[in-house]
């Protein structure tokens, strides 16, 4: 949605001179005015766009939807995808700045456009007319999905209060069950009065009504019923009310599970079928990793992209974030650096690396990371040659070349003699706290190991045997007491902007954020095929659900240069693991997978075996309460002139998260609570 500019002129609102105050001073422009003519409800259009929630570049989830977000890190909220040295990196149980009263602000405009827009009907061609009140009805199910998917069942305001001159203003909470089926109403309006393409650049459309109803009636699904796999059962019933304000009656939830599936399949369905869109395949070659690789950088930058649904565009200098001031590499020097870190675990989910029987990432000749020898490479990028393309364009890996440089990344030398045993000998949960530099071949006289505290000043110089020398840490870190730098040996490549000759400045990036593309529709279509299935629930439309799902795994998997999906989807639990886990791979830093792991309800500690998108073993990265995440760490050794990897918990600005069932609810602001009658605090809270 690219920002348009709206003349100071029309805020102005302070007239001084007017003896009347029932007459509108002539410097005020009203709503009326504005939705009377295509030009006015131009402005309206980008009035309410620019409040919606989008979950963007100006998006974090530590601080929520405040349209400012300048430090722009993504994937840092608890999911395993990356982390970050700073507070932002959190467990995503709530927000800063709760999404309640933006949210009613703008549905008051949608709804101010629905009931008032008919006066004007004449004003408008036909096809035009009811696309802008299917816009209204567009918007609002979107605000309602953003404020379900935090709070469960909200007060459904659906039509304009008045003030002063209504006595009932407040509205209590509807259950959570009514909230989703006025998302599905509100959506399913909006698509039946849309264009099938956008009128106007920014605008939406019919096919990213349903893209987007397909992703909420997902959600919706999932939350009916995975809620009853959390011990206890996730419901509740409000203190002042009575509704059930979150989760699903006992005799309800099956119904409204296979209800919200079907819609989401169907949705999802029409898409494929008739939208016109198409995977992003226009660098790509059949068994070129190289091609399939630039293909999937391109792909996130290229506006005239057939995958793109719905994107949120920029334009420097008026419009612009911070996206590349942040996350690039120290080697660039932007005001700040290295902000969004991938981790080991991340990396462990793609094809092209061998693993332990546990499937962990191997790195030495024994049966765990514990045990044998470290395998060496030549040098850093040979450990990653065979990684699946698609992880190559979201990460960077040490030594890889990004804006026409080698970024270096390595956490220490080893001078110590070879074969190299592991450097610890326990790499649980439990011993996560002890890192490299408490290590006796680090502290001792003399040492065998080297590393740097931080980039200047204090990095470590080591003396090779030819007479020349080497920092102890890469010019990108790690650095053990620094967490600007590459703290998980690991840096992000996904969205920055790869053209050498852009110069980041805090604020001056423009590249587009892609919020609804064609790879995600395919991705719902499969999991509710999935679900459908597993509940014996025939084809809503007629498709063969499973054929389906399976070809939308292969194409997906077929483009990313993925292993190609050995057999078809059937209705298992094996079959639904297996689009989680392609889920969880394909739309990462997409602002996705927070949501994912809460509708799946796996990230509390008794459902964290489904943690991945795949069954493993949770103890492996966390305990009954917490988790935390690892990092590969490239060494050097001296005898040897190559490289070898440890795979550690994060050693550097350590995270540790920690999620509960409550917190698959946000808390309703207490100020509302505490103020209203009516407006029901979530359960045990």
């Amino acid at each position: 949605m690219k920002h348009k500019l709206i003349s100071a002129a029309l805020c102005l609102t302070l007239a001084t001179s007017c003896l009347d105050l029932d007459i509108d001073p002539k410097n005020i422009i009203t709503s009326e005015s504005l939705i009377s003519n295509e030009s006015g409800m131009d402005i309206y259009m980008a009035r309410m766009y620019s409040n919606m929630p989008w979950e963007d570049f100006k998006y974090l989830g530590q601080w929520g939807i405040n349209f400012n977000g300048w430090l722009n890190a993504v994937g840092i909220d608890g999911t395993g995808e990356a982390l970050n040295r700073d507070g932002i990196c959190k467990s995503f149980t709530g927000e800063d700045n709760p999404y309640w009263g933006k949210a009613f602000e703008l549905i008051r405009d949608a709804n101010y456009l629905i009931e008032n827009l008919p006066k004007y009907k004449d004003s408008f061609a036909s096809v035009t007319y009811n696309h802008y009140l299917g816009e209204a009805y567009y918007v609002r199910a979107t605000v309602f999905y953003a404020m379900a998917r935090r709070f469960g069942g909200v007060p459904l305001v659906t039509k304009v209060l008045q003030y002063p001159g209504n006595d009932n203003l407040e509205v209590p909470r509807a259950s959570e069950e009514e909230t989703w089926d006025q998302i599905l109403s509100d959506y399913d309006t909006a698509i039946e009065l849309m264009m099938p393409t956008s009128p106007k650049s920014g605008y939406s459309n019919r096919y990213v009504a349903l893209a987007f109803k397909s992703e909420a009636m997902l959600y919706a699904g999932c939350v009916a019923k995975y809620n009853e796999t959390v011990s206890g059962r996730l419901t509740g019933l409000g203190a002042k009310t009575g509704v059930r304000v979150i989760g699903f009656a006992e005799d309800r939830w099956q119904e409204a599970s296979k209800k919200y599936f079907t819609e989401a399949y169907k949705a999802a369905s029409e898409v494929i079928k008739d939208g016109g869109y198409e995977l992003y395949k226009k660098k790509w070659l059949a068994n070129d990793p190289e091609a399939q690789y630039q293909n999937m950088v391109d792909m996130f930058s290229d506006l005239d992209n057939p995958e793109n649904i719905y994107v949120k565009e920029y334009s420097y200098p008026t419009s612009t974030h911070a996206f590349d001031s942040y996350n690039l590499p120290r080697t660039f020097k932007a005001p700040l650096n290295c902000g969004t870190c991938p981790t080991a675990d991340f990396v462990e989910l793609f094809d092209g690396f061998e693993h332990y029987a546990d499937g962990t990432l191997k790195v030495t000749d024994g049966n765990s990371n514990a045990d044998g020898n470290y395998i060496m490479y030549d040098k850093p990028m040979d450990y990653f040659k065979n990684a699946e393309p698609r992880l190559r364009a979201y990460v960077i890996f040490p030594g890889d070349v990004f804006k026409g440089q080698t970024i270096e990344i390595y956490a220490g030398v080893y001078t110590g003699n070879t074969p190299i045993k592991p450097l610890f000998d326990d790499y649980s949960y439990a011993t996560g706290t002890t890192k490299y530099q408490h290590l006796s071949a680090y502290k001792d006289t003399p040492k065998t190991l080297w590393l740097s505290p931080k980039p200047e000043g204090s990095q470590e110089i080591v003396q090779l045997e030819d007479g020349t020398t080497m920092t102890a840490s890469g010019f990108n870190g790690p650095f053990y007491d620094e967490g600007g730098s590459a703290l998980t040996g690991l840096l992000l490549r996904k969205w920055l902007n790869p053209d050498p000759s852009f110069e980041p400045r805090e604020g001056n990036s423009a590249q587009p954020f892609v919020l609804m593309r064609y790879a995600e529709v395919l991705l719902n279509a499969a999991e509710a095929a999935v679900e459908l299935s597993l509940a014996g629930v025939p084809s809503p439309d007629g498709t063969d659900m499973l054929a389906v799902a399976t070809q939308a795994i292969k194409d997906i998997r077929e483009r990313a240069g993925a292993e190609p999906l050995n057999g078809n989807l059937t209705a298992s639990n094996e079959s639904r693991d297996i689009v989680r886990k392609e889920r969880r791979k394909e739309l990462a830093f997409e602002n996705k997978t927070k949501w994912d792991l809460r509708r799946w309800r796996v990230n509390h500690d008794e459902g964290r075996d489904g943690f991945w998108g795949i069954k493993r073993d949770k103890n492996l990265f966390s305990n009954n309460v917490n988790y935390r995440f690892r990092g590969i760490y490239p060494f050097y050794s001296t005898k040897d002139k190559k490289w070898f990897f440890d795979v550690r918990f994060q050693y550097v600005s350590e995270k540790t998260f920690g999620y509960t069932p409550l917190d698959y609810y946000f808390e309703i602001p207490s100020g509302e609570v505490s103020k209203s009658l009516v407006i029901d605090q979530q359960p045990n809270r």
